[in-house]
């Protein structure tokens, strides 16, 4: 099969949108991108060389109706489409409906995903490939006192979750026998509202542990290599955070057997296309290797994919659609060892000290770093500024940086995070700072109990504290003043901070998003 791709529908928004048109315009390849009535004036949708507006503001009006998506292909004259992550890419029906209409789907077979869509079959056909799993059960169909033998019989503590779906929905941790038919139910409600299924299962759950996956790639012609291992443990109520690569958790033993294991599933399922396998990885007994068990295969590019792109010096995307016109992939010698260090971090409107809470409206002025932080890669959908919605994912930024050494690559992130110019909503950047710096971090000793070991709300405490307030609160007084001189239309002729008594000094009261008051007088 070899199919040659001059237009591309990019069925995503925001940053995945923005980073897939970036490498088709290195390709040569066209791109259409289709936008809600909430992204009309979105940095991705300008470009495009091609936008068709889709609906209304909600994803279940726009993003999620893959019969409109795959008629604004055929409308464009597209010849693929590219599903990027979340939304429609991990939709076997939508992966189907795009090859009915005669298009090229830049992802894996619908039979895949579907497969792998079901927790409970990605298990059980790992199990037959001789991948490790985790002791588990399934809960569909039983009565409430089979259920309890059958979480009885896996273990305590134990995780319940959706069969459907992920990001944390659907999911309860279960460390007494008394509470699990309540943690059943509702996982139960959460997933059916979720993802209209309510399929669950259990397995044991491991902690602290690590989430280490690997990046698959598969062709046409039956061939399956890996591009190396991720790591992924820092998350936050299920999701991640902070990734790296390499992962700094493995021995040289394990990190072989996790390829191995990776590359196996990903031929047992005749895998096409990008792909990743995750693996939980439990503390090591002694002075023996950590175990590693699988926990899911996703079936698309991953978020996290820019820090394999840096360590191996190759483009994902680019790779993603030469295979979905036909082309081979390099042998597993040619992708060679990685270099260096990369980690990203995931730049969130919200605020860690409220619980996370979004943080939506307008980002008045977004830059990451300086000089000094041009070689850190910015991956955003926002070009300067933009409005951050209520009705997506209130990313802002993932932030990337590539060094020598693993240390080298928290300190460039940090210090670019740390400059960066973020004007207009609350963000998590002080608690990426903190964490970057942390002695726990460094050691490489953090785990997927990080966060309730540390406070959030402490790491996401201002960076700017003790005497240096009282110089940010005059700088931010001196630029309101600035502000308002540059809008006045009434007074231009008139100097600035005039006062029929010239000792009157001019006041003004700034509040901190910790709702701290700070007054400032001054006098030009």
């Amino acid at each position: 099969m070899s199919t040659t791709i001059s237009r591309l529908l990019v069925a995503n928004r925001g940053e995945i949108a923005a980073r897939i048109i970036r490498t088709c315009r290195t390709l040569g390849i066209e791109t259409v991108a289709v936008y809600s009535d909430a992204d009309r004036d979105a940095a991705f949708v300008q470009l495009a060389d091609v936008s068709v507006a889709i609906g209304g503001e909600a994803p279940a009006d726009s993003y999620l109706r893959s019969d409109v998506i795959v008629a604004a292909a055929t409308q464009a004259g597209a010849d693929a489409v590219h599903p990027g992550y979340g939304f429609l890419s991990e939709n076997a029906e939508f992966a189907q409906s795009v090859i009915d209409a005669g298009l090229v789907f830049v992802g894996p077979r619908p039979q895949t995903i579907a497969a792998m869509g079901s927790k409970i079959e990605a298990k059980r056909l790992m199990a037959d490939a001789g991948v490790p799993v985790l002791p588990s059960a399934e809960l569909d169909g039983l009565d409430d006192a089979a259920v309890q033998a059958a979480i009885d019989g896996v273990g305590y503590p134990a995780m319940i979750k959706a069969s459907a779906g992920g990001g944390g929905r659907g999911m309860r941790i279960v460390s007494d026998p008394s509470d699990v038919l309540e943690a059943v139910a509702g996982a139960r409600r959460e997933a059916d509202a979720a993802f209209g299924d309510g399929t669950l299962f259990a397995e044991r759950y491991v902690a602290p542990s690590r989430y280490v996956e690997v990046q698959i790639f598969g062709d046409h012609d039956g061939n399956v290599v890996h591009f190396h291992e991720r790591e992924c443990s820092l998350q936050r109520r299920h999701q991640k955070v902070i990734e790296e690569a390499p992962s700094p958790s493995l021995d040289p033993t394990t990190r072989t057997a996790l390829h191995e294991a990776a590359v196996r599933a990903g031929s047992a399922l005749g895998y096409v296309n990008a792909g990743t396998v995750e693996f939980l990885l439990a503390p090591a007994v002694g002075a023996g290797s950590p175990e590693f068990f699988f926990l899911e295969v996703n079936t698309r590019l991953q978020v996290e994919h820019p820090v394999t792109e840096a360590i191996l010096g190759v483009d994902l995307v680019a790779l993603q659609l030469a295979v979905a016109s036909g082309g081979a992939l390099p042998d597993q010698a040619a992708i060679g060892a990685p270099r260096g260090h990369a980690i990203e971090a995931r730049l969130y409107a919200e605020d860690p000290a409220a619980g996370f809470r979004p943080s939506i409206g307008e980002l008045r002025s977004f830059a990451i770093g300086g000089p000094a932080h041009a070689a850190v890669r910015v991956d955003s959908g926002l070009a300067g500024g933009g409005v951050v919605s209520r009705h997506y994912d209130p990313m802002v930024a993932k932030v990337i940086a590539h060094a020598g050494s693993r240390d080298g690559a928290a300190r460039q992130l940090a210090g670019a995070l740390r400059q960066a110019t973020i004007d207009g909503l609350v963000t998590n950047r002080a608690l990426l700072v903190r964490t970057l710096q942390h002695p726990e971090f460094l050691d490489g000793r953090a785990d997927s109990a990080f966060f309730e070991r540390n406070d959030p709300a402490a790491l996401g405490a201002p960076l700017v504290d003790g005497p240096d307030v009282a110089w940010y609160a005059a700088a931010a007084a001196l630029a309101v003043q600035a502000y308002r001189r540059s809008t006045d239309r009434h007074t231009a002729g008139v100097s600035s901070g005039f006062r029929t008594v010239p000792t009157g000094p001019q006041r003004i009261a700034l509040v901190d998003p910790a709702g701290h008051e700070h007054r400032v007088s001054y006098r030009f």
